[in-house]
């Protein structure tokens, strides 16, 4: 029997999210990224191709690392301007019934106290179909923007992490009991004042004294992903994450990386399975290799280098102006995005990126996997990455909402019939939709679960 295989549309609330040059184009529409309408239609698509989640990037910063200003990222649009993500998944879930929606959030957007009220109401309005991606910030711009002299030390910004979601734990599991609300219409009392706890938590990088601001939603905890892949981020990520983020070019490495999370997960006294690993894709599909082709040279000619410099500057932290265009690269630690930088630069032992080659991968990439084919060939690259050991994929765009069309009219079908991608959708939160029946709720060992308090407390 085939393993279900998971998809997620990967997007982001801008006018270039991965390919920069591409939106200058009659097919593209996210120079209407502001227009409500543009999301709507999106997520009526995505969920028509029973796609399981809209994964919404988002950065607080500007990409202005490339000749140390932010010139080329603002005449691209290289992910600016940006909008907040979380504003739009109301009305895309008003307008659906089943899609989820993950959303990022670094650390220094909210106070986690806001933040945790903010989730508690996406996840009431979507009847519990939210996810939180958890990110640390790699741009210093970010950290500038909003007072910091700069970002904390990599590693040392995860340790901020886990302070920052110790409190969104206690508060969404901790400070309502599920007794709480008794809606009692006869004495006019809507909330046993005694089941409601006062959360009381003093971190090295975050405190919070009070109770949280919103009645328990359906799943309290969002489904939670998470993105980094250097050591400090997968650690990370086997202690919280039910949805991991991967991208490489290679199944093999990647496949390591994820049985190293997993295993990390089992020896910090969680299940290993438990946990779902997508990988970063980009599609370009046709019904003939011939028309596959044809595309792929179309898009190509459109990529603006520059745009793509200012992209892959920002996430390395490192200006590659300075750089030889045809010249192998050698690793440089950085303070940014490492497993980019060690993706192609260090782990690839078989080939020596060149920036030539980086800028060509960047910008028709996104500097991640691009898979080109038919729908069969397309499904036959699913299935191997899934025997390499990933889960599910989250799929970026050349063009949108055509891609995605693309993608739902061609692929989908092929997948179904190959029974590799769902043709009905589970009934209840995202997290059961995810996970199985049952499972609205984060359960032990998940750290976040020590927090809840019992009718008895």
């Amino acid at each position: 029997m085939n393993k279900r295989i998971y998809f997620n549309a990967f997007h982001m609330n801008c006018v270039v999210h991965q390919s920069p040059g591409l939106w200058v184009r009659a097919d593209d529409r996210m120079s209407d990224y502001t227009d409500l309408d543009t999301w709507v239609e999106l997520a009526k698509l995505l969920e028509r191709g029973r796609f399981d989640s809209l994964f919404l990037a988002d950065v607080v910063g500007v990409y202005d690392v490339y000749r140390g200003n932010r010139v080329a990222a603002l005449t691209q649009a290289a992910q600016v301007p940006v909008n907040d993500p979380a504003l739009l998944i109301p009305a895309m879930a008003y307008a659906t019934r089943h899609l989820g929606f993950a959303f990022t959030s670094s650390i220094l957007q909210y106070h986690p106290f806001i933040f945790a009220r903010l989730v508690s109401t996406l996840d009431h309005l979507t009847k519990g179909r939210v996810a939180w991606n958890i990110v640390t910030s790699y741009l210093e711009s970010g950290a500038r923007s909003i007072g910091q002299s700069g970002l904390l030390p990599h590693d040392e910004r995860y340790d901020a992490a886990e302070d920052y979601i110790e409190i969104c734990y206690k508060l969404w599991e901790g400070s309502w009991q599920d007794d709480a609300v008794v809606k009692d219409l006869e004495r006019g009392i809507y909330a046993d004042p005694a089941k409601v706890w006062d959360v009381d938590h003093d971190g090295k990088y975050f405190s919070t004294h009070g109770c949280h601001l919103s009645e328990p939603s359906p799943q309290r905890t969002p489904v939670l992903y998470q993105a980094g892949g250097s050591p400090r981020g997968r650690e990370f990520a086997a202690r919280h994450a039910e949805c991991v983020f991967v991208s490489g070019l290679n199944p093999v490495k990647v496949g390591e990386s994820i049985r190293d999370t997993r295993e990390q997960a089992r020896r910090a006294g969680r299940n290993p399975d438990d946990i779902l690993f997508f990988l970063y894709a980009k599609v370009i599909t046709a019904d003939t290799e011939a028309a596959v082709e044809r595309k792929y040279d179309e898009y190509l000619s459109s990529v603006r280098d520059e745009g793509a410099l200012a992209l892959l500057s920002g996430w390395a932290g490192i200006d590659f102006s300075q750089y030889e265009l045809d010249k192998p690269l050698e690793y440089v630690e950085t303070n940014a995005v490492r497993t980019l930088v060690q993706g192609f630069i260090r782990s690839d032992l078989e080939h020596r990126w060149t920036l030539r080659e980086l800028i060509k991968l960047v910008g028709l990439s996104g500097g991640g996997l691009l898979l080109k084919g038919t729908p069969e060939q397309l499904a036959e690259s699913f299935q191997q990455w899934v025997q390499a050991g990933v889960d599910g994929f989250n799929l970026a765009y050349m063009v949108t909402p055509g891609s995605f069309a693309d993608f739902v009219d061609g692929v989908v079908p092929v997948l179904q019939r190959r029974g590799l991608m769902q043709t009905e959708y589970q009934d209840g939160t995202l997290r059961e939709k995810l996970m199985g029946p049952g499972r609205a709720r984060l359960r032990e060992p998940h750290p976040a679960v020590r927090h809840r308090r019992t009718p008895l407390s």
